[in-house]
């Protein structure tokens, strides 16, 4: 593929943007983006390098660092969950007892829930922090505890244009994510919060970017809601949502998230592009049990279920699968559509229901 394929050092931040500069110097290039969390701080300081639209550097680096990123929003009073920051070989249990029970422990540097995990008291806290050690292997970064915020978790997904956040969308979480693990599943939208908790989720998300630092492109917020309305920040990444869920959603006639990030990156503009009128969503098929996937059938029956227009199996036959907290993906997607968010979540249960999954 020539120049149209670059294999970039992501470990190695200077190599890395040392070599998307030679490129540009070769074959002159208009904007540069990271299509997930491991590639958003290179692609923020090639960018720079290079005079592109960019977010800052050290901005992009802090959503990739949970103890840096709890620091900055409580540095601007968002809300947020109590937390403490666990130094390497220190005492996790401690930690917890401070922070309070339940509370979760969690990995700084991790997505996709992998390496995090709800505790109940000293015991499970001092487990948690061995095992999450583990699926960090070597790493000596710290660990993250922060108090368990019960209630109904939503995601947002956004755009910065110039500092200001344009919401493309809201998602519930019908699913409850108590933990112990926190794989997620369903992701519907429209959301059905009130109004009122909608503004106020668009305007923490905001809040949350600029005291990150974040100003150009997309992001992905999670939050909670208590049982009084109130919101927690959890995480904002400085990409779009991860994985194939970006399929769920369709803006304009047909136009995918993909192409609006882009048209932004290019300064096109998005030309009043505003999210189709009708409900979607996307179902993350959980990995139940570890083993080798021999197979995944039911795939016609969960198709022919109305509303259903897409189920992609992302984890090839043969292949091992590895549950959370361990794992660190899904085994596939299902996609629906319909009249009413609560149309397209029973067609995603229904689907699933259809699907059977074979491990040895």
């Amino acid at each position: 593929m020539g120049d149209r394929a670059l294999v970039v050092p992501l470990a190695v931040g200077d190599a890395a943007v040392d070599a998307i500069v030679a490129l540009h110097d070769r074959t002159p290039l208009d904007a540069i983006l990271a299509v997930d969390d491991q590639g958003v701080v290179v692609a923020a300081a090639a960018a720079e390098r290079l005079g592109l639209r960019h977010n800052p550097p050290d901005a992009v680096a802090a959503t990739r660092d949970k103890a840096a990123m709890r620091e900055r929003l409580a540095a601007a009073s968002l809300p947020q969950p109590a937390y403490r920051i666990v130094a390497h070989g220190a005492d996790v249990a401690s930690a917890a007892t401070e922070v309070g029970y339940p509370c979760v422990v969690k990995p700084v540097s991790r997505s996709a829930s992998q390496g995090v995990i709800r505790v109940d008291d000293a015991i499970q806290a001092a487990a948690a922090g061995i095992r999450v050690r583990a699926i960090v292997g070597d790493c000596p970064d710290p660990l993250l505890v922060q108090r368990f915020v019960p209630g109904a978790e939503v995601a947002v997904e956004g755009l910065l244009l110039g500092g200001r956040l344009e919401v493309l969308a809201v998602f519930d979480k019908p699913d409850p994510l108590d933990g112990p693990f926190f794989e997620e599943t369903i992701y519907v939208t429209p959301s059905r919060q009130p109004a009122l908790v909608l503004a106020d989720l668009e305007a923490t998300v905001a809040r949350a970017a600029t005291a990150l630092g974040l100003r150009e492109g997309p992001v992905h917020a999670e939050l909670r809601i208590d049982a009084a309305g109130a919101l927690m920040v959890l995480e904002l990444a400085a990409r779009s949502i991860g994985g194939l869920c970006a399929r769920a959603l369709r803006f304009g006639a047909g136009v995918s998230l993909e192409e609006v990030i882009i048209r932004h990156a290019l300064g096109l503009g998005l030309d009043g592009l505003t999210r189709e009128t009708q409900a979607s969503g996307v179902m993350m098929l959980p990995i139940r049990s570890a083993g080798v996937l021999e197979r995944v059938s039911g795939q016609e029956r969960a198709l022919a279920i109305e509303g259903v227009v897409g189920v992609e199996i992302s984890i090839a036959s043969g292949r091992p699968v590895v549950p959370l907290p361990e794992g660190d993906r899904y085994l596939g997607f299902v996609f629906a559509r319909g009249p009413t968010a609560q149309d397209v979540e029973d067609a995603l249960r229904r689907a699933e229901a259809c699907l059977e999954v074979r491990l040895r």
